[in-house]
């Protein structure tokens, strides 16, 4: 794993994993990770897991603060 690619450090500390991460390994861990590619828990009246885009949806730079 990679610091800035697979996971980065917030605010208070804690590690939170990419949606490239996420990707990467493939399944949805029903944690509802802050930044899913599958959008497991969202409030959007369905948990049904859905694909990226594209590669480029996974990318870390497409989810920095800016």
């Amino acid at each position: 794993m990679e610091e800035g690619v697979d996971y980065y450090f917030n605010d208070q500390g804690l590690m939170v994993f990419t949606a490239a991460y996420h990707v990467k390994r493939g399944y949805c861990c029903k944690n509802i990770c802050k930044h899913c590619p599958w959008n497991y828990g969202k409030n959007n009246g369905q948990n049904s897991p859905i694909q990226p885009t594209s590669k480029a949806d996974t990318k870390w730079s497409n989810y920095k603060k800016k």
